[in-house]
C-alpha cells in the first residue's frame, strides 16, 4: 500500500530522517516507537506530506505522493490523520468539525463535474464526437445531510451523539481525542496515521482512545501509530519499527522485537522503558 523509498528530510543542516526503506502492507498495524527526537513525527508527516521530504520517494496507491507535480490532497482523502494535540477547530461545534472535510471535497468535487460539462458542451456543439458529460447525481444540500448523518453515525458508534452541538473547549482531552479520530474516519480512509494520540490525555483518559483505536484494528484497518504506550504496540502491532537518529535501527513482530531485540540500541532504549 505504502513504499517508503530512502526518505530523507532535512532543516536546514539538521538531517532528521537519514534514509528510511520499508513498506506498509494493506491490513498491517505497524508501530513505530523510539526516543524522543529520533524522527518518528517527523516520518509520519511526511507520509501524509505535511511536511515535504527532502529526497526520496512515498508511493501510495502506485502513486509516488512526494511528487511536487501531484496533487496531494487528492490522495490525503484516503490517508487520515490524528495528532497529538486533537486539532480540532474550537470556532467549530463538534459536528461541524466532523463534516468539514467531507462537504468541503464533495462540494468541491460537484463544482469540478459543473465546470467539467460546461466545456464539455461547449465543445460537443463545435465537433460530431460527442463527448459524455460526467454524472451529476447529487446537490449542495444532499451533501450537507449525507455528511451529517454520517457524523451522527461515527459519534453515537463512541457514545457522544449527545455532545454533537457542544463546541470543543467544552469537552474532555479524551472526548477530543476520540472525536479527532471519528473525523479522519468520516473520510473513509484506507490507512490512518496516529502521532502519539494519547501523549497529552490524563491517565485515565488513555483507555478510552486506545480502545477506539483496538476497534479499528479489529475491523482490519491498515495504520501506522507513533506510540510510548509499550502494552499497546505489543498488544495490536503486527510490526513494530524502533527508530533512532533518523533511521529504523530494527523492526520485527512485537513478540520478537520486545522478547529478543537484536540490535544493542533497541536493548537499551527497551530496558528503560519495559
Amino acid at each position: 500500500m505504502i513504499d517508503i523509498i530512502d526518505l530523507r528530510k532535512n532543516f536546514g543542516t539538521l538531517k532528521v530522517l537519514k534514509g528510511i526503506t520499508t513498506t506498509i502492507n494493506e491490513g498491517e498495524k505497524v508501530a513505530i516507537i523510539g526516543p524522543s527526537g529520533s524522527g518518528k513525527s517527523t516520518f509520519l508527516r511526511c507520509l501524509n506530506c505535511m511536511e515535504d521530504p527532502t529526497s526520496g520517494a512515498i508511493i501510495f496507491n502506485g502513486v509516488d505522493i512526494s511528487d511536487m507535480k501531484v496533487d496531494i490532497n487528492v490522495h490525503r482523502r484516503y490517508m487520515g490523520m490524528v495528532f497529538q494535540q486533537f486539532n480540532l477547530f474550537n470556532n467549530k461545534t463538534v459536528i461541524g468539525n466532523i463534516m468539514l472535510a467531507p462537504v468541503h471535497i464533495g462540494v468541491h468535487d460537484l463544482r469540478t463535474k459543473k465546470f467539467k460539462n460546461f466545456f464539455v458542451r461547449i465543445r460537443n456543439s463545435f465537433t460530431k464526437n460527442k463527448k459524455p458529460l460526467y454524472e451529476i447525481n447529487t446537490s449542495v444540500a444532499k451533501i450537507k445531510e449525507e455528511a451529517k448523518q454520517n457524523a451522527m453515525r461515527l459519534l453515537k458508534r463512541i457514545g457522544l451523539e449527545e455532545k454533537a452541538n457542544d463546541y470543543p473547549s467544552t469537552l474532555s482531552g479524551g472526548q477530543k481525542q476520540r472525536i479527532a479520530i471519528i473525523r479522519a474516519l468520516a473520510m473513509n480512509p484506507k490507512v490512518m496515521l496516529f502521532d502519539e494520540p494519547t501523549s497529552a490525555l490524563d491517565p485515565e483518559m488513555v483507555g478510552e482512545v486506545l480502545d477506539l483505536i483496538k476497534q479499528l484494528v479489529d475491523e482490519g484497518m491498515t495504520m501506522v501509530i507513533v506510540t510510548h504506550e509499550m502494552g499497546f504496540a505489543r498488544e495490536v502491532a503486527t510490526r513494530v519499527m524502533f527508530m533512532d537518529d533518523g533511521k529504523i535501527i530494527e523492526e520485527n513482530t512485537p513478540a520478537e522485537l520486545f522478547s529478543n531485540p537484536q540490535n544493542p540500541r533497541t536493548k537499551e532504549f527497551l530496558s528503560k522503558v519495559l
